[in-house]
């Protein structure tokens, strides 16, 4: 009787159920944009490093951060802060391991390794004005009639 429960109740919700979580576990290392007035930084920074984050300022100057361990934060800095739109590039290696499909020797004999960290790429934008990050407000055309 418990093997016939077994089969008809219990087998197919536990595959239900892992069908239905698999996407949000994969879904939960994805970093989220976080600021304040004069910083940027990533949240939900679970199975990432060796991170890199590039920004470009609106005159096209690029600032570098590079963080080993946790989360690269950006912060404005000096007395000229640039007002507009600032586009961010975040590179990253994951825990997840993937094969290498063409091997190149490089000299380290037994040491090869014959996979690598899976890369993490993620961009966007934020915005500056008078000095700090602001939420730009969305501006929506409406029909008044």
């Amino acid at each position: 009787m418990y093997i016939s429960l077994w089969r008809s109740l219990v087998r197919p919700a536990c595959l239900l159920g892992a069908l239905l979580l698999a996407p949000a576990a994969a879904l939960a290392a994805t970093p989220v944009e976080q600021h304040n007035s004069n910083a940027i930084w990533f949240e939900n920074w679970t199975g990432l490093r060796n991170a890199t984050l590039v920004v470009s300022a609106p005159d096209g100057s690029l600032t570098t951060v590079e963080a080993a361990a946790g989360t690269p934060v950006f912060q404005l800095s000096g007395a000229e802060i640039l007002d507009g739109i600032y586009r961010f590039e975040l590179r990253a290696a994951t825990d997840e391991q993937i094969k290498i499909l063409n091997p190149q020797n490089n000299g380290r004999g037994e040491a090869q390794l014959d996979s690598k960290a899976k890369p993490f790429y993620m961009s966007g934008h934020f915005t500056v004005s008078r000095g700090v990050i602001i939420i730009p407000e969305e501006i929506s055309e409406s029909d008044t009639n």
